[in-house]
């Protein structure tokens, strides 16, 4: 038995996304079919249809999404028909010695499932899941382990944004980093994970919150979200961060970009003894240069994050508690709603550094 789901499909490296039939098979042992209600459009999905990021093809991406849980395989517990679920790209094995040691988020086996095909186009081909979970189609099948269950109070279609923008960008902030209130952040790129973090540091009293970004028009979403002051990205950057901390510069830096540029620029604009904390997934060939001198002179610390540091089990409904008092701000975060055909141009957007989420909207 298998079911047949239209889905945006990427047969090739750097070509536009083509809306297709895949046939799924009904899930097996430990698996779930989920019916998607939305999924939100990332750069990290950008980067694998680009090619800076490997990617089996032909692959259906979207690993940023919610739905309905509507068929599970022999096995599966904890889940059923009709649960509201999150899905989990990175699912921990809890068995792995990564898992054992409190980094589930690091799991041996968290992308295994991307390295399988997991459905087929109408002429046979093998399609694979974008970091194993196939979020832009109308339903896809998944490990039982990939999906959470959606907190009560919590829209199911924005829902979506907890899988990645929000869990990353939150869990670099207060998991990863550890600001402390009155401690100053800078937010290095203000795409959906950027502005997530930027919401986590003026949750977690950060003073002043300092938004930065290429384009001006970000501004006004900036502030919206907690900025206490935007900086448009450019050669003075330093000198400005380090007008508003007192001439010293940021206690703690955030890049959300992932090129070396901006990996610099973080490093430039902190203190010294700072924190740098690189969240944006940048390319294999981009390196990144610091003389032996200043590592040792500026004593600051610069660290990679990776998916926030997060276990979604424990921590999407620490988030989601955050979204029921308002702390956390889904929907000014989604500055586009389009339909499963709106992908192409939520991609531009995305190259143009235009907007903060893009949600596909499957109802």
């Amino acid at each position: 038995m298998s079911t047949t789901v239209s889905a945006a499909v990427v047969a090739e490296t750097g070509a536009p996304p083509r809306i297709e039939r895949v046939a799924l098979d009904d899930p097996g042992p430990g698996q779930v079919r989920v019916r998607l209600a939305a999924a939100g459009v990332c750069h990290s999905d950008l980067s694998l249809a680009d090619g800076v990021l490997p990617q089996r093809l032909p692959a259906v991406l979207g690993h940023e999404g919610a739905g309905t849980v509507e068929a599970v395989g022999p096995g599966v517990q904890g889940v059923g028909p009709g649960t509201a679920v999150v899905l989990n790209w990175t699912p921990p094995c809890r068995a792995c010695w990564f898992c054992e040691n409190g980094e589930p988020y690091l799991c041996e086996h968290g992308l295994d499932a991307a390295q399988r095909p997991y459905g087929a186009l109408s002429d046979g081909t093998a399609v694979y899941p974008g970091l194993g979970t196939a979020a832009f189609a109308e339903a896809t099948v998944v490990p039982a382990n990939a999906v959470v269950p959606v907190p009560e109070g919590v829209d199911a279609a924005t829902a979506a944004l907890l899988g990645c923008a929000v869990l990353t960008g939150w869990g670099a902030v207060t998991n990863t980093a550890g600001v402390a209130p009155g401690q100053s952040a800078a937010v290095i790129g203000l795409g959906g994970v950027g502005l997530a973090a930027l919401q986590a540091a003026a949750l977690a009293g950060a003073d002043p919150v300092i938004a930065v970004d290429a384009s001006p028009a970000k501004r006004e979403l900036a502030t919206a979200l907690g900025a206490t002051r935007f900086l448009q990205a450019g050669e003075d950057l330093a000198g400005e961060v380090r007008a508003l901390t007192g001439g010293r510069g940021a206690d703690h830096a955030f890049e959300v970009v992932g090129s070396s540029s901006t990996i610099r620029a973080a490093w430039d604009i902190s203190r010294r003894g700072g924190s740098v904390t690189v969240v944006g997934a940048g390319a294999l060939q981009d390196t990144v240069g610091f003389s032996a001198l200043e590592i040792f002179h500026q004593a600051r610390t610069l660290r990679g994050c990776f998916y926030g540091s997060c276990d979604p089990d424990r921590d999407l409904p620490r988030v989601a508690e955050h979204v029921r008092r308002g702390g956390l701000d889904l929907a000014t975060m989604i500055t586009d709603e389009v339909g499963l055909d709106g992908l192409p141009d939520a991609f531009q957007r995305m190259r143009d550094g235009k907007g903060g989420r893009t949600l596909i909207r499957f109802d």
